[in-house]
């Protein structure tokens, strides 16, 4: 009893020490710099891909949801993903650029189970450093350091554009939608999946969902998060979509992903012995957020969007001079 009770006593510290954490230490968006030393801090330390795996973004249950390993749910993902967006069928030697490829998971299985030829790109160091390390030899994937509101690539430079849960941390919607859109060849396809606030221009948000909102910016290096509409209409305002874009909503078939998350850290105890308390309470700082990411997808005040779009041929203008005349909405 005498020590079952200590142990619930230091449960409750050590929870304690992660909210206090969590409330005094946010990783509030100030530039791409902090962006990056975030991703950084992440990799370097090694906890979220010990409990996520390589695939840095959340899982896919299925239509309707079903139990899922959540490991395999990420590899669902990207399959899903690329079904979805239209690019399952490319032949071998399609190239694809992977705007935000946190440590490669995806770029790996695209290079691997698709024979695409991918270049990586992320804002943290750390994580092309860990993404090269994990790629073994034969695998055509490639990863290296680019902002994806300013890319290094040339116009017309890939045949398939991807990006999975970029988008929150671009500070210019606008100018992330060019981007994407400027390197991808004519004929070309965009397929991009992000999580997007509800379209508060329809519905205002109410007091309680500012509050959560402002949770989700403040803790993760968000400086804000668009909604499907208004980022649909963004893509389009480029004039560089041959066709509207489609887009659909899988917040249902990706939520049990955050319950999961948390849940990873209790049936893996390995952990403990692996970080260390240090460790857990990192760990532990990371559980509201979670749990508020749960509520706000649960609830409809965030939405999980997917966008998919044809870039159109262009005819006399150049393709910046194009872009650069794209109109900027405010959501």
């Amino acid at each position: 009893m005498i020590q079952l009770f200590l142990a619930a006593k230091i449960l409750l510290a050590l929870l304690a020490a992660g909210i206090a954490l969590y409330l005094l230490t946010p990783r509030r968006y100030e530039s791409g710099e902090s962006v990056a030393n975030s991703y950084d801090q992440w990799t370097e330390d090694g906890i979220l891909e010990f409990y996520w795996g390589e695939h840095i973004h959340l899982g896919h249950y299925g239509s309707p949801p079903r139990r899922t390993d959540f490991l395999q749910a990420k590899a669902n993902f990207v399959h899903e993903m690329a079904r979805w967006g239209g690019i399952s069928q490319l032949p071998a030697g399609t190239t694809l650029l992977d705007v935000g490829c946190g440590i490669g998971g995806s770029s790996r299985i695209l290079a691997k189970d698709y024979g695409f030829a991918v270049t990586g790109i992320t804002i943290s160091p750390s994580q092309v450093q860990r993404a090269t390390q994990l790629t073994p030899a034969g695998v055509d994937a490639t990863f290296q350091v680019d902002d994806a509101l300013s890319l290094s690539f040339a116009d017309e430079s890939f045949d398939v554009v991807w990006s999975v849960e970029a988008g929150p941390h671009m500070p210019d919607k606008a100018q992330y939608a060019r981007e994407l859109l400027r390197v991808l060849k004519p004929g070309g396809i965009l397929v991009v999946a992000d999580w997007n606030q509800r379209d508060d221009r329809r519905k205002p948000l109410k007091l309680w969902e500012k509050v959560v909102m402002r949770q989700l910016l403040d803790q993760w290096a968000h400086p804000a998060f668009s909604s499907i509409e208004g980022f649909a209409e963004l893509l389009e305002a480029t004039g560089l979509a041959a066709d509207p874009v489609e887009t659909a909503d899988w917040s249902k078939e990706t939520l049990p992903s955050w319950l999961d998350s948390i849940w990873q850290g209790i049936v893996r105890p390995q952990g403990l012995v692996k970080f260390g308390l240090p460790g857990l309470v990192k760990s532990l700082r990371e559980v509201p957020t979670l749990l508020l990411m749960r509520l706000a997808f649960g609830t409809g005040l965030c939405r999980f969007g997917m966008f998919r779009v044809r870039r159109r041929a262009m005819a006399g203008r150049s393709t910046q001079a194009l872009a650069a005349s794209g109109q900027r909405s405010p959501n």
